[in-house]
C-alpha cells in the first residue's frame, strides 16, 4: 500500500492506495465521529465497514441525479438521522458520488467531515482528491458547489476489477491529462505506482493552489471542451471520454494560436489515441457554434472572454481572451 499526503497544514490528509485499502477506513475517520452517513449508489459492489454505527443513503445513477434535488434528499435524510457536526459523511463510489457526498457534507450544518472511498479510476486519480465538490444545473456542469477537503481518501484497487471497460477508458482520459502536465510515462508503471503517482501530482498542485487561483487551473487541461461535450450529448459521452477529445482539441487550438507546432499536435494524437486507446474526434451531429457557446458558460471562463488551458513554449498554462473564431476553427478540424 502507498500513502500519499495532501499537505494543507492543519487540514492535511492521507490518500491510501492499494489492494484492500478499505480495511483502513476506520483509521481515517475523525476521532470525534460517533456515527456515519454512507452515501453510495445501487450497483456499486463495494461494502465498507466504518467501525461506527452508520446509515446508508442511496442516490440515483447518472448525471441527472447530480443535482440540488439530490442534495436536498440527502440533507433531509441527515436530518431524520440526527446527523451532527460530530459525525461524518462517507462517500463510496465514483466521481459523481464523491462530488455529491462532499457537497452534502460541506452544506450540512455548514460543514461536517467527509471521507471518500473511491471505486472508479476517474475518482481515484482525480475526482476524490482535492476538495472540489458540486452539482450540475441545466446551464452547466458543477456550477454549484464548494471547496471542502476530505479527512481522508481510500483508493482500494480491488474496486477496479469490478469496472466495465468503458469506465477504465474514462480513467485513462484523466491519466492522459497528467501525461501532458508532467511528461511522465504513467503506462510504464505498475498499477499501484501509476495511480499513486497521479494522486501525488494532484496533491502537489492542490497544496500550491487549493482554490484554483492559479496553478490548480492546469488540472482543467482538456476540460473546457469536455464539459461542453458532456452537456451537448446529454452525458452520452462520459467524462473521461470527453476529456480525451478535449485534450486533442486543446492541442489543435494551441496550434492555431501559434503556441505549438504540428509535431506537438501529433504527439497529443499519438498519446491519447494510441497509447491510451481513446477517441480523438468530435461525436457526430454536434454544432460547433453551440459548443463554443457552451464553452463560454464554463465555470472556469474569466471575465475577459473564452479561457482555455493550453500547451505552449512554457508548457501548459491558462490562456484568457481566446478569439471565438479560432476556437470555432479548431472545432471544425476535429471532425
Amino acid at each position: 500500500m502507498i500513502t500519499v499526503q495532501v499537505p494543507l497544514g492543519d487540514r492535511s490528509y492521507d490518500v491510501l492506495v492499494g489492494h484492500g485499502a478499505r480495511s483502513e477506513l476506520p483509521a481515517l475517520l475523525p476521532a470525534t465521529a460517533r456515527r456515519a452517513a454512507v452515501v453510495t449508489q445501487d450497483g456499486i459492489p463495494f461494502e465498507v465497514d466504518p467501525g461506527i454505527p452508520y446509515e446508508r443513503f442511496v442516490i440515483g445513477d447518472g448525471e441527472d441525479h447530480k443535482s440540488l434535488a439530490t442534495i436536498e434528499q440527502l440533507s433531509r435524510g441527515f436530518a431524520r438521522m440526527g446527523l451532527t457536526r460530530h459525525d461524518v459523511v462517507i462517500g463510496v463510489g465514483g466521481g459523481m458520488v464523491t462530488d455529491v457526498a462532499g457537497f452534502a457534507a460541506a452544506s450540512w450544518h455548514r460543514g461536517i467531515p467527509v471521507v471518500h472511498v473511491s471505486t472508479s479510476l476517474v475518482g481515484m486519480v482525480d475526482a476524490a482528491i482535492g476538495g472540489k465538490t458540486g452539482v450540475n444545473i441545466p446551464e452547466g456542469k458543477n456550477l454549484v458547489g464548494a471547496y471542502w477537503q476530505p479527512s481522508g481518501v481510500v483508493c482500494d484497487l480491488d474496486a477496479l476489477a469490478t469496472l466495465p471497460p468503458r469506465e477504465v477508458r474514462c480513467g485513462r482520459g484523466e491519466m492522459a491529462k497528467y501525461h501532458f502536465l508532467t511528461g511522465d510515462d504513467l503506462l510504464a508503471m505498475s498499477e499501484v505506482e501509476r495511480i499513486a503517482r497521479c494522486v501525488q501530482i494532484k496533491a502537489d498542485i492542490v497544496a500550491s493552489d487549493e482554490r484554483e487561483g492559479g496553478r490548480r487551473a492546469l488540472l482543467n487541461y482538456g476540460h473546457t471542451l469536455a464539459h461542453a461535450l458532456e452537456i451537448a450529448t446529454d452525458h452520452a459521452l462520459a467524462h473521461g471520454e470527453a476529456v480525451a477529445v478535449g485534450l486533442v482539441y486543446a492541442a489543435q487550438l494551441a496550434h492555431r494560436m501559434g503556441r505549438i507546432d504540428a509535431r506537438r499536435v501529433q504527439q497529443h494524437l499519438d498519446v491519447v489515441g494510441g497509447s491510451y486507446e481513446l477517441g480523438t474526434s468530435l461525436p457526430s451531429g454536434l454544432s460547433p457554434d453551440d459548443l463554443v457557446t457552451l464553452m463560454g458558460r464554463d465555470k472556469k471562463v474569466l471575465s475577459d472572454g473564452l479561457t482555455f488551458v493550453l500547451d505552449g513554449p512554457a508548457g501548459v498554462e491558462v490562456v484568457p481572451g481566446v478569439d471565438p473564431a479560432l476556437a470555432l476553427d479548431a472545432l471544425h478540424a476535429m471532425g
